[in-house]
């Protein structure tokens, strides 16, 4: 056990204190942690259906500093863990002849998406469902398949009573870092996101010292948020990256022309620490394979990004043949856990520079920062 959750085992408020050290709260000078911090992508989504209950518990069994939420909206105004607010890939909503004539097409954030989507149902309704693990393919994620059908869709509230739940039990403070979906979407169809976050964050005692790093792919709710919560030294705030030469869907809305990888030059970095802590691409805008496969070496935006005053985080790391650079594999099959080479690979981007990172298997992210 390192040094900085050792110092987690402690009572009280202390606790936030405690994971927090080392990381700044500022958007102008977020200190570096002693060791990144991982990241309970959807949980332990490698193991157990994302978002679930049993997803998040086995991400703290497993030693995650955070545990993410993605947040979506009912039609009756909650907030609710889904990665998309299509669940037809993650609930058997399918299977439930009820609610067969909401199947629709919708478009969301340009892209069109055929399926049934959170914001057609009440809290209630969707209380019905059951979720199941979301990737599919022989001998891929059999774990996490044996648990379908056992877990029901969560919300912000229960995850944070949850979370307080855990702390207690554990005598560890566990972070929560939940990521805003389609905040433009769900505004533009009289459902927005963040007065709804708002409230939630102060209904719940827990997440109100807890360490909280809120994150979205837009950029005009993060500011929005960073206003509305300056003065809470438990929060911060992360900017994700997608694609180069993708737009945040706030800034297509408003016609504007900035792109990810205007972002994430060195100027974009120094606008992004204005607002955020933290800067999170995913793995291979950090370091990009070369054309054989293999990892090849970091890009500027490390350093750029520290001398920013930035954190740097990524997504996601994943235990399976075919998401590792070509390095890292071994011949067990596309769809095989490979524990060993998904721990190298994180100590690689470790190496580089990296603050935090999401893994769909906080263990193995928690092996990879052992010395």
């Amino acid at each position: 056990m390192r040094m900085a959750r050792r110092d987690c085992l402690v009572a009280g408020g202390g606790l936030a204190a405690a994971l927090l050290t080392g990381l700044g709260t500022s958007a102008h000078a977020a200190k570096r942690p002693a060791t990144p911090v991982v990241l309970g992508h959807r949980g332990c989504s490698a193991l157990r259906p994302e978002h679930s209950l049993g997803s998040y518990a086995k991400a703290i069994a497993d030693g995650a500093d955070y545990i993410e939420p993605d947040l979506v909206v009912t039609r009756d105004g909650v907030l609710v863990a889904r990665h998309e607010n299509n669940i037809v890939e993650t609930t058997d909503v399918a299977m439930h002849p009820e609610f067969a004539g909401r199947k629709t097409t919708k478009i969301v954030d340009g892209a069109s998406q055929t399926g049934w989507f959170t914001e057609d149902f009440t809290l209630d309704e969707l209380r019905t469902l059951r979720v199941k693990e979301r990737m599919v393919g022989e001998g891929l994620r059999t774990e996490s398949h044996s648990y379908d059908g056992m877990f029901r869709i969560l919300t912000l509230a229960e995850i944070g009573d949850f979370l307080a739940a855990e702390s207690a039990a554990r005598g560890r403070v566990v972070g929560l870092i939940p990521e805003i979906k389609h905040s433009t979407y769900f505004a533009g169809i009289g459902l927005p996101m963040e007065d709804r976050f708002l409230k939630g964050l102060g209904e719940s005692k827990y997440l109100a010292t807890a360490p909280v790093i809120v994150q979205s792919f837009e950029i005009a709710n993060l500011k929005m948020l960073r206003g509305a919560l300056h003065d809470k030294p438990n929060i911060q705030f992360m900017q994700l990256i997608d694609d180069d030469a993708q737009r945040p869907a706030d800034v297509v809305k408003a016609g504007g022309a900035t792109t990810y990888g205007q972002m994430t030059s060195a100027r974009g970095l120094a606008e992004i620490a204005t607002y955020a802590d933290w800067v999170a691409p995913w793995t291979r805008q950090l370091m990009p394979l070369r054309a054989d496969g293999r990892l090849g070496e970091p890009k500027p935006i490390f350093a750029d990004a520290h001398r920013a005053g930035l954190l740097v985080g990524c997504y996601t790391f994943r235990p399976e043949n075919q998401y590792l650079a070509a390095d890292f594999r071994n011949d067990a099959g596309a769809n095989a856990r490979n524990p060993e080479g998904s721990v190298a690979e994180i100590r690689r981007y470790v190496a580089a520079g990296l603050d935090g990172f999401f893994t769909d298997d906080p263990a193995l992210g928690r092996r990879a920062l052992e010395t």
